[in-house]
């Protein structure tokens, strides 16, 4: 595994020129200020995502912006089925400078958005995150609860441009529980086996690019098991996102591998390290595809849901086998121009 910058002492995430500090942390150490880009307004991306989930349901909420419009959105759809539920949302003209984004993923924070449309809270308070929504036909919250005190922060640059950067923030090992009322008919997400992550970014990034992406979270033997892994975006070459979380701790790897058939995503997935500690299969049940082109925006994802097979091997030695039931989650292949 090539060798990773740990950044476990607070500072800017942005040097006094503007360009990037690379590196990682488990906690929120790295001060995000937008004063401080060095870059055109109108290419600065912000957003907060949450996912809850369980064996069959998922639950998306999304409130972000590409500074020229921004969205405030919430889906659902069963995978097991393949029913999208409903997807209720807005978007926001100009919306840099009209939502307001917290400068930290982990301290506390209170979003509220009241439209026609759609009312939204992100309530974060301590280790506990209230998430909330109605409009016309329905209405839902959720409550987030932290159990491992680490998860993924990184700061990754690109070789195209010495000030374009993301900073990124994914928690998982969040257990989840609640409701959601819809035309009449109520959905349960229980504590005991529903899930919930927040992928908190900010950046400035070019405009065309691509990534690989898969976050689950589950119980193996008892106890919580959470992962994320990624490439394809940025230069990882002092941070990657790759990380496991187990028993209260984390292990950190090196680069990962995605295999997939862009012909069909629905055939097996294969991830697996540089280094030979993870190797997992992904058997697709679900595609929930997503395809913007609207003006010069031209967007395709392929998020993909199912079950983990296959091993990982902690920091300690310790190997973990998955058998597709315990991490029922997904792995994602995106390609943006925006």
């Amino acid at each position: 595994m090539n060798p990773q910058r740990l950044l476990n002492e607070r500072g800017p995430v942005l040097d006094e020129n503007g360009c990037p500090i690379p590196g990682y942390s488990t906690r929120s150490v790295r001060q995000y200020h937008r004063a401080q880009i060095h870059a055109n307004g109108m290419r600065i991306k912000e957003w907060d995502w949450y996912q809850v989930s369980n064996d069959h349901l998922c639950l998306q909420f999304t409130y972000g912006h590409a500074a020229y419009v921004g969205q405030v959105d919430v889906m659902m759809f069963d995978f097991k089925t393949g029913e999208k539920i409903f997807d209720v949302g807005t978007l926001i003209p100009f919306a840099l400078y009209r939502m307001k984004l917290d400068k930290d993923g982990e301290k506390d924070s209170y979003i509220s958005y009241e439209s026609k449309t759609i009312n939204m809270v992100l309530d974060t308070k301590n280790n506990i995150r209230r998430l909330s929504f109605s409009c016309k036909d329905g209405n839902g919250e959720i409550i987030l609860k932290r159990k491992n005190p680490h998860s993924l922060v990184i700061t990754v640059p690109f070789d195209e441009k010495k000030t374009q950067f993301y900073y990124n923030h994914k928690i998982n090992c969040m257990s989840a529980a609640g409701y959601v009322n819809w035309q009449g008919k109520r959905y349960v997400f229980n504590e005991r086996d529903s899930f919930g992550l927040l992928d908190w970014g900010r950046g400035v990034w070019p405009f065309h690019n691509e990534w690989y992406w898969s976050n689950a979270t589950g119980y193996v033997d008892g106890q919580m098991l959470g992962f994320n892994l990624g490439c394809g975006f940025g230069n990882p070459s002092l941070a990657t996102e790759n990380i496991v979380f187990y028993k209260g701790s984390y292990s950190k790897y090196g680069n990962v591998t995605f295999e997939c058939d862009k012909t069909d995503y629905n055939k097996p997935w294969h991830i697996y390290d540089e280094d030979g500690r993870i190797d997992l299969i992904l058997d697709p049940v679900y595609d929930r595809l997503t395809k913007t082109k609207v003006l010069w925006i031209d967007n395709c994802t392929h998020q993909m849901f199912g079950g983990f097979k296959g091993s990982i091997i902690l920091d300690d030695g310790t190997k973990i086998e998955l058998t597709g039931k315990e991490l029922i989650s997904f792995a994602e292949h995106a390609v943006n121009n925006w």
